[in-house]
């Protein structure tokens, strides 16, 4: 069964090259690639996600912030938390989030995340 996936960030370049990264893996299906962390919040609320990966740094929401809203929903996805800020990793432990992906990434680091999503969703 494929991870049911959505990714946000404000930033069109890296999103779309996240997109194209997770569009050609076998185990992701990708059900949305937003530019606004409220329209993601409002499309996981209504569609069932099993993964979401989100920028850290966005406008009126942060990735952090985000993250916690989506912890407090019935049946929440896990969460990797993006970011080119130093040190912001350390912050990922204390949140509900799965974990931590700097940038830049590429096509390897996105695939250890998928790895370790699929081993915390179905262990």
């Amino acid at each position: 069964m494929k991870l049911r996936t959505a990714i946000v960030d404000n930033d069109p370049e890296l999103l779309g090259q996240l997109k194209s990264i997770l569009e050609e893996e076998r185990e992701i299906a990708l059900l949305g690639a937003f530019g606004h962390p409220g329209q993601l919040l409002d499309f996981v609320k209504e569609q069932p996600v099993d993964l979401v990966f989100s920028d850290v740094v966005m406008p009126e929401i942060s990735g952090i912030t985000l993250a916690e809203r989506l912890a407090a929903l019935e049946n929440p996805p896990q969460v990797i938390l993006m970011s080119d800020i130093p040190g912001l990793s350390l912050k990922t432990w204390r949140i509900q989030a799965l974990s931590f992906m700097p940038k830049p990434y590429g096509r390897r680091e996105v695939r250890g995340m998928i790895r370790l999503a699929q081993s915390a969703i179905r262990p």
